[in-house]
């Protein structure tokens, strides 16, 4: 019996664990990837936004050979500080069902079943992107996550989207050598993309390096070529690959099966805000799924603080219930 199984192993799901294991806790962590699933599949020489203080958790420092961190460097971060703490950490595990109830939870995975008296759920949003619902969709040409550049040389890539994520791959990708057409369905790159980013994306396409369709969309995919609807109509362009980066979201459908919902007005799940214990006794929400839809409001950044609140509130429960 577990005082508490936290699902996902990210940054938020290890201080989590690490929180509660400061405060006497047992806890086992579970994840259906590897260690930081969501980090790891982050493009290869991404560097984050933020500085090293900003990603630390259980007070364990960390340094960078640069002001901000790339994705290797949290990577290993996160190793050590795992290794460090001696965290228990259930690695390429999905978790298909949790029964049971307040203090006797059953964690059914894909390895065995488990038997816990709390749960926090810490699984992200990184996962599932979000589908263009077009017909070709299903093609293998069609890309959700952006890697590296190298692959794309001397091809007609499409990229759809135009946030930071969009942004930087469409320039990465013109770099190398593919030629690129950036769609978004809005009429300008996004106005909160990075203040050293949006210059150079905005000039690329001002000059004709990059091919800008503002207010278009994608509307079918086909072995060749894409169709794009755009305001002076229909036009079939040459492609190769198309990334749709236009973000992604939580397993809602996982939360609903445990019987945790969106709010209709808020889009948010409901949560106490002293112990983001859900509304269902026992299990507790971690890291970006607290915002439900809302997934541009919690980062690494603020939600590594969601360990010590659930961890004290698991601690104090246990405490009362024994005395």
């Amino acid at each position: 019996m577990y005082d508490a199984i936290i699902v996902g192993a990210g940054p938020t799901g290890l201080a989590c664990g690490i929180e509660l294991k400061k405060r006497g806790q047992n806890a086992l962590i579970i994840d259906k990837g590897c260690l930081c699933n969501s980090l790891y599949h982050y493009p290869t020489h991404m560097v984050f936004f933020t500085t090293p203080e900003l990603l630390e958790i259980g007070g364990i420092p960390m340094t960078s050979l640069n002001e901000k961190p790339g994705r290797t460097e949290a990577l290993k971060y996160y190793r050590r500080v795992a290794e460090y703490f001696k965290l228990t950490v259930h690695q390429y595990e999905a978790v298909h069902s949790i029964a049971g109830e307040d203090g006797e939870f059953t964690v059914t995975t894909s390895k065995g079943a488990y038997h816990s008296r709390k749960i926090v759920l810490a699984t992200g949003y990184y996962d599932l992107p979000n589908k263009l619902n077009v017909p070709g969709e299903n093609l293998a040409k069609v890309i959700h996550y952006y890697k590296e550049p190298h692959p794309y040389y001397d091809h007609e890539v499409v990229v759809v989207g135009a946030k930071n994520s969009a942004s930087i791959a469409a320039l990465e990708l013109y770099w190398t050598g593919a030629r690129v057409s950036l769609v978004h369905r809005g009429s300008a790159i996004h106005g909160n993309v990075k203040y050293w980013i949006k210059p150079n994306i905005e000039n690329r396409i001002k000059n004709g390096e990059i091919t800008g369709y503002f207010n278009s969309r994608v509307a079918a995919i086909r072995e060749g070529e894409v169709d794009l609807q755009t305001p002076s109509g229909l036009q079939t362009i040459k492609n190769d690959f198309v990334f749709a980066l236009i973000g992604y979201h939580p397993d809602l459908d996982f939360m609903e099966r445990l019987g945790i919902r969106l709010d209709p007005a808020t889009q948010r799940p409901n949560t106490d805000p002293n112990t983001l214990e859900s509304d269902r006794p026992g299990i507790y929400l971690a890291g970006v799924i607290v915002a439900g839809m809302h997934t541009n409001e919690i980062f690494i950044e603020n939600g590594r603080f969601h360990g010590e609140k659930i961890a004290e509130a698991i601690a104090q429960r246990q405490l009362v219930s024994s005395c």
